[in-house]
């Protein structure tokens, strides 16, 4: 694992862009002093900003630690930083089909992974992958501080998407045109991709009148890439409910059940739905980024030294470290944070309530990993918030048996069900299936049957009623009885 890198000056491109691709990590987009890009100069020089002063001790840039958001250099630079190594989910299970000639495209656009596919329509075969980091995160890890830096700089993260997409797909054709290109990703990311005022999206209600599905040819979008047809961003379902849940309810065919089942997004935006063939609920939460690592002291996404899973044994934490058994832990994902806040509880080290047990103001899980009182606090928050928005939509429809719960993306992939449970993320009395990447193998269901595409996203679109959380009175009284760190029940 490659750690120290040399960056030759370039007057033309920041040094903050440059260490953003080599795989730093910028929590707040650089709008305030987290300190969760550190760096540390090893040779040369990079000034010391006030932003640095406020976020960091003085004896840590006595020893060379920096900023990376806001890092500048009239000089060749050797710093120490990890590389940028997040497993992404892909999904080329069979699907489908209605054969026709040609190649197409699908694409998971997500606030922190891209995955892109190039499909053959004849037989519907997955022919290439590839998977990047958003690069809109180099300006906030959570869709909010995407919001606002757009709201600033508009245009800015539109373009940088679109260049990004249109790249990945031209290296993915190799040559190839393709018919048609569809895209999913939540709210926020449409706005963004299709280029759309996001003020609505800013404040309470969070609602946008442009939620419809949007389309494209390549060279509105500056792609080198020929595409036949058109370029089409999915709708969404309202609020901050996107597209990919709409392709994630296609995928799990929730439309078509006659049992009542949830599907949770756990992520920076927390996205529900639940509901049978006789209807659908969907809502969203704010989550925040703790459960990818976001605003946690020693926080970071799963990579190469990040503790992914932890277990007591003997009275002590015992922490699996992503890299192999010598790698050394540098930080916590969510996975691993949640496991460690359930060993917490279970270790009598953490209370109920979120506070620490003891009078230490740190739970040592490594000796260079501890989590802090306010690292509690941030996981609270986010769990309250998805437990919250569960239950309310579950009183909303009847308290009807839930028959299971499934869980889209990344983090409901890797999360362990067991912790779960125990910090009352998820509720004892449902089973629980994470699906993989439901979005991006909805989109390609959605691509592979196109006489079925339009009269199925209408009658989604129809039976589906956009919950807004917030603005019901029982929202905060159920959000703050959420934050309690034990199990419970929705019957």
């Amino acid at each position: 694992m490659r750690t120290h890198f040399e960056i030759p000056h370039q007057p033309d491109r920041s040094l903050a862009d440059r260490l953003f691709e080599l795989g730093v990590e910028f929590p707040c987009g650089g709008e305030s002093a987290c300190g969760g890009c550190k760096i540390r100069v090893l040779s040369g020089h990079i000034p010391i900003t006030e932003t640095m002063r406020q976020a960091l001790s003085e004896a840590e840039r006595a020893q060379g630690w920096r900023l990376a958001c806001c890092a500048e250099a009239g000089e060749t630079v050797v710093v120490e930083v990890d590389q940028w190594s997040l497993p992404v989910l892909t999904d080329e299970r069979s699907t489908p089909l209605e054969p026709r000639p040609g190649f197409g495209a699908v694409i998971d656009l997500g606030t922190t992974t891209l995955v892109a596919q190039i499909v053959d329509l004849s037989s519907g075969e997955v022919l290439s992958v590839e998977t990047a980091l958003n690069p809109q995160a180099r300006h906030g890890a959570d869709v909010m501080s995407r919001i606002q830096y757009d709201l600033r700089r508009h245009g800015e993260l539109t373009a940088m998407i679109r260049r990004t997409l249109g790249e990945m797909l031209a290296r993915l054709a190799a040559g190839r045109a393709l018919e048609e290109v569809l895209l999913a990703g939540n709210t926020a990311m449409h706005h963004l991709f299709c280029g759309l005022n996001v003020e609505p999206l800013a404040a309470v209600p969070f609602l946008s009148p442009h939620l419809g599905e949007r389309r494209f040819s390549a060279g509105d979008l500056g792609w080198g890439v020929e595409v036949r047809n058109s370029v089409r961003f999915l709708p969404c379902l309202g609020g901050f409910v996107g597209s990919d849940l709409l392709a994630g309810i296609v995928a799990t065919r929730l439309h078509e059940q006659l049992a009542v089942h949830a599907l949770f997004d756990i992520g920076t935006n927390g996205e529900i739905v639940l509901g049978s063939r006789d209807g659908i609920l969907c809502a969203s939460t704010a989550a925040g980024p703790a459960f990818e690592g976001g605003r946690i002291s020693a926080g970071m996404t799963a990579r190469p030294g990040a503790i992914d899973a932890a277990r007591v044994r003997d009275g002590r934490y015992e922490c699996h470290v992503l890299g192999g058994s010598r790698q050394a832990a540098r930080g916590i994902c969510g996975s691993g944070l949640v496991d460690a806040i359930a060993c917490g509880l279970g270790l009598g080290q953490i209370l109920p309530n979120g506070r620490l047990a003891a009078a230490s103001r740190t739970l040592r899980l490594t000796e260079g990993v501890s989590l802090t009182q306010a690292d509690i606090r941030e996981l609270q928050l986010a769990k309250g918030a998805m437990a919250a928005g569960l239950k309310l939509l579950h009183r909303q429809r009847g308290r009807a048996p839930l028959r299971s719960l499934w869980l889209a993306g990344a983090f409901g992939n890797y999360i362990k069900e067991a912790s779960a449970r125990a910090i009352g993320l998820l509720p004892q009395d449902v089973a629980i299936q994470p699906v993989g990447n439901s979005a991006l193998r909805g989109t390609r269901m959605l691509l592979l049957t196109p006489s079925h595409r339009e009269p199925l996203l209408a009658r989604l679109c129809a039976m589906t009623d956009h919950i807004e959380l917030a603005a019901g009175p029982a929202f905060q009284n159920t959000f703050a009885d959420s934050m309690a760190l034990t199990p419970y029940r929705l019957a």
